[in-house]
């Protein structure tokens, strides 16, 4: 099996790892997608493979990927705070996003969105006192014909989400 040559930024994030190799490795990928003075634009790819590894995008995390790409921790907390895919607070076990724009609101986004704030006694943007859910307001996730609409952990979308389907998701997580 033959093995990706790396960077010197990535032999030493290697030397000293936050992330798996395997992480770093897929990094570098990202990185070769660009010309090689635009290693910056591989950032929102390398936030996105941080927090899948992480959970979430910690300081350190930001610390790792601005050296990785040769960037300025600054200039990666913009892009990190602009976008809402990426949590910079440590989320629950799962992030339980709702989405309330406009056509999902119109279809019962906003009822789902207050039934999950009741049943789990939080907010957006807060956590269960057991750590497990966290409940965050998405914009459109682009399936308004489904809706209402929830995103959990960024990676698995649930559709026509009623009060039943919302307990049993909602059991499911809390039971994982």
């Amino acid at each position: 099996m033959s093995t990706m040559p790396t960077s010197p930024d990535t032999m030493q994030a290697l030397n000293s790892p936050l992330l798996s190799a395997a992480a770093y490795l897929r990094i570098e990928r990202e990185v070769a997608k660009f010309p090689g003075d635009q290693k910056q634009s591989a950032v929102m790819a390398a936030l996105a493979i941080a927090q899948d590894e992480i959970g979430w995008v910690s300081q350190a995390v930001i610390d790792d990927v601005a050296r990785v790409l040769s960037m300025t921790p600054i200039a990666v907390w913009e892009v990190a705070t602009f976008y809402n895919m990426y949590a910079t607070t440590q989320p629950g076990t799962f992030k339980v996003g709702i989405c309330t724009c406009l056509p999902c609101a119109l279809r019962d986004g906003e009822k789902a969105a207050s039934y999950l704030k009741t049943k789990l006694g939080i907010g957006f943007g807060e956590t269960t006192p057991d750590g497990r859910i966290t409940l965050v307001e998405t914009e459109c996730l682009g399936a308004c014909g489904d809706a209402p609409v929830l995103l959990v952990n960024n990676k698995r979308m649930c559709s026509f989400m009623s009060v039943q389907k919302l307990d049993a998701l909602v059991d499911e997580l809390k039971n994982t």
